[in-house]
């Protein structure tokens, strides 16, 4: 199958033109860029695309996902993490969710992915209270039926609550320490076995759909395990991914359990390199900057995310500059509560706006475009393959309408995508070299009848988790004590509000 699309005004991120618009052809055929260029003839049985008034990109990387949330999508508010946490990823009484449950969960958020220009997904899922590979296999069906580009993952815990979480033993009651503990975590074997059957299981022959590895966060993941999954990315060539600093309360978590921070102690374990993707990166110093840049490693930043659950403000552009690759990610489809990466664009672009007077240090369009594509695709150790549209890359592109609203008048293309922009131009979405949204309708899937499935599940799930509210409801004024004591504490950095010593020129 060939598909040719004629004049069409393309923004391509490579290294030649970068986020430059320019006029052209590009000829797809099977799933890669066959070539791009002026005046390009169709093959006889190529389908002819008019890109006139389109503006053709890369698409849209969504570096950091929890499509396990989008049950609880526009449930909670104004909570920060630790006490949200309790309600999203409840600590007791959960029961397993059916496949079918699982699958049309998973549809819900790649749906909306891809008629938002999102071609390619890094979901980290986390089934409670276990992931089976069942219940694995259901989210790649999920992905694998729709037509998107996904990088999955197995979430994994295997520490005793108590010890994630500081001042956790001292302040919850012996009776609920008791509960929390009664269930031992997997152990280090476990996940790994777990991982590398994954990993044989579920490497789809087109390279659309990959199981990635994913502990949860040094503090909650043994030594042990920290090292020994990043030995099995390095053998099987994943992205090793894992969330880092996003709270103040796991900032000060570094100094109670190591005397250091979560940063240096993934470094000294040796699992800190340029495969380590690390969500969030918000409580960082400057050595742990320092560090990540010398390893060359990438975060996925989440700035919508991070502001709705008061977390703070990852330092932008000290990351950039010294060297770590930065991506874009919208995290849960509960603390965020959508899955669409032009959203997150323009926060992202709006936000950093406010930590410094000096203008010249503010994102700038092209920086969000690349964090959103090939910043992106790096994270996920794809960029050889997609993130920017080259000849021989895998075609993964979107197609935007510019006669909308949204690009009248027409001025910089660059800053109409990134704070213009809401989905509603989005006219043709193609992954790996497949037209999956058309005229702004997804081609592979029957939207309405996979929401009105899942709608038919909601109200026995919602009645079971009321019930797993009122469990968790025990833990809130404990864990509230342990914020506030967290909040009060002096960690040598402020990530809730520009900082006095960032405000100076």
């Amino acid at each position: 199958m060939s598909i040719l699309i004629k004049r069409a005004t393309i923004i391509s991120m490579d290294r030649e033109h970068g986020s430059t618009p320019f006029q052209g052809d590009i000829l797809i055929e099977r799933d890669r860029i066959k070539a791009i260029g002026s005046d390009l003839e169709a093959p006889p049985t190529a389908a002819v695309i008019n890109g006139a008034d389109h503006l053709v990109t890369p698409g849209l990387v969504n570096a950091h996902l929890h499509s396990w949330e989008a049950l609880f999508k526009g449930r909670y508010d104004n909570m920060p993490l630790e006490l949200w946490m309790l309600y999203s990823y409840p600590i007791l009484g959960c029961t397993p969710l059916e496949a079918r449950l699982i699958y049309l969960r998973t549809m819900l958020v790649g749906m909306e992915s891809l008629k938002n220009g999102v071609t390619c997904v890094v979901d980290d899922i986390i089934e409670l209270p276990g992931q089976s590979m069942e219940a694995l296999g259901a989210v790649f069906d999920a992905y694998k039926d729709l037509g998107i580009r996904a990088n999955v993952s197995g979430h994994i815990i295997n520490k005793p609550f108590t010890d994630t979480i500081p001042y956790a033993a001292e302040i919850l009651p012996k009776e609920l320490l008791r509960r929390v503990n009664a269930a031992a975590p997997p152990s280090t074997k476990d996940y790994l076995d777990f991982t590398k059957e994954a990993l044989s299981r579920f490497q789809d022959a087109k390279g659309r759909l990959r199981y990635v590895i994913a502990p949860s966060g040094p503090q909650r993941c043994t030594d042990e395990l920290l090292l020994g999954a990043h030995e099995l990315a390095t053998e099987y060539g994943t992205p090793y991914h894992i969330h880092i600093l996003e709270t103040k309360t796991q900032a000060v978590t570094g100094r109670e359990f190591y005397g250091k921070t979560l940063i240096r102690h993934l470094h000294d374990v040796g699992a800190l390199s340029e495969r380590t993707t690390i969500a969030h990166s918000i409580w960082v110093t400057d050595e742990d900057i320092a560090l990540m840049g010398a390893a060359r490693c990438s975060i996925a930043h989440n700035p919508i995310s991070n502001q709705k659950l008061g977390a703070g403000i990852a330092p932008f552009r000290k990351l950039l500059d010294a060297g770590v690759n930065v991506a874009l990610g919208t995290d849960g489809i509960c603390s965020n509560d959508t899955p669409r990466m032009l959203d997150v664009m323009h926060v992202a672009a709006i936000l950093h706006k406010v930590t410094s007077p000096d203008y010249t240090k503010w994102p700038t369009a092209d920086e969000v475009l690349r964090a959103a594509t090939i910043g992106g695709a790096r994270s996920a150790m794809i960029h050889d393959q997609t993130g920017s549209l080259e000849v021989g890359k895998k075609a993964d592109l979107v197609m935007f309408n510019t006669k909308t609203v949204n690009f009248t008048p027409l001025n910089d293309l660059r800053n109409h995508v990134v704070y213009c922009e809401n989905g509603a131009s989005v006219a043709t979405v193609i992954v790996n070299g497949e037209v999956v949204v058309k005229g702004g309708k997804l081609v592979r899937v029957n939207e309405d009848a996979m929401l009105d499935e899942l709608r038919s599940y909601m109200p026995a799930f919602q009645k079971h988790h009321l019930q797993v509210e009122a469990i968790n409801r025990e833990f809130e004024p404990y864990f509230a004590k342990i914020h506030r004591r967290c909040c009060e504490q002096d960690v040598g950095i402020n990530r809730y509000s520009s900082s006095e010593s960032e405000w100076r020129w």
